[in-house]
């Protein structure tokens, strides 16, 4: 099963971007999700993954965004997502940190 790594970035102070002294990320076994969970991955992939704009359309300019990735049969799928959509196990592996 495939190992989810989050990243967060935005926001008004713009944590995550170039120049940002705080990283936000994580990681998740998709296999430690609950089922309802790993279904919502996969949709936000479905959404998200077909989306030349990676899920921006929709944002504020201070909203956080998440960059979820995952590697399946040998290749990386990456995603951004609104904050919002995010499945709460996923935002509660994110740690802050200073870099």
């Amino acid at each position: 099963m495939a190992v989810l790594k989050i990243e967060r970035f935005g926001g008004l102070a713009g944590f995550g971007l170039p120049g940002s002294h705080v990283a936000s990320r994580g990681e998740i076994r998709a296999a430690d999700l609950s089922a309802p969970d790993q279904q919502a991955v996969e949709a936000l992939f479905e959404r998200y993954g077909k989306s030349k704009k990676g899920g921006r359309e929709s944002l504020a300019r201070d909203d956080f965004r998440y960059r979820i990735s995952r590697t399946v049969d040998g290749r990386e799928q990456t995603i951004e997502v609104p904050e919002l959509e995010v499945p709460a196990a996923l935002v509660q592996c994110v740690k802050d940190e200073l870099i």
